[in-house]
């Protein structure tokens, strides 16, 4: 498998696999141009990474980072914002190695936490380090996972 970072979301592999994974939410869209063409202008920074078998993509993750502040603290975080894997390739690692790129590319912009929401796959998160937080509220209404990068990247020392 080989995985290719993108910051274009023009790219028609990553179409593809977007639109895929919209379908199997069975999601409608009337039209997609705009949508892609939003996703390289919004002004967040988007990537994504594809993962690639011979070639032909086959999953994909986007995420972005964010600036988290209030009056008197701020936060760098990552975002996991869209996550997909082909399902006759699940289960054979390719999805933990897509958040293990997304996570060390969070690190590599200084992030301390990688955030996420989901409906579907709760348990993939929570074995891969991710808690529930309470705390945080997402537009979506899903619950929002949370993994401390800093304490996952060094045996949970915390520096």
């Amino acid at each position: 498998m080989e995985y290719e970072r993108i910051t274009a979301f023009q790219d028609l592999r990553f179409q593809t696999m977007f639109q895929a994974y919209f379908g199997e939410m069975g999601v409608p869209v009337k039209d997609w141009l705009p949508l892609f063409r939003e996703m390289d202008e919004d002004g967040r920074e988007n990537e994504a990474i594809l993962a690639l078998d011979g070639g032909k993509a086959v999953g994909f993750i986007q995420y972005c980072p964010l600036a988290l502040s209030g009056w008197f603290f701020t936060c760098q975080a990552g975002f996991v914002r869209e996550f997909w894997v082909m399902p006759d390739v699940r289960c054979r690692g390719v999805g933990t190695a897509l958040l293990r790129q997304a996570e060390n590319r969070f690190r590599e912009c200084g992030a301390g936490w990688s955030m996420l929401t989901t409906d579907s796959a709760e348990q993939f998160y929570l074995a891969r380090g991710y808690a529930w937080s309470s705390a945080w509220q997402a537009r979506n209404g899903d619950k929002v996972y949370i993994k401390d990068l800093a304490a996952s990247d060094c045996g949970g020392c915390g520096q």
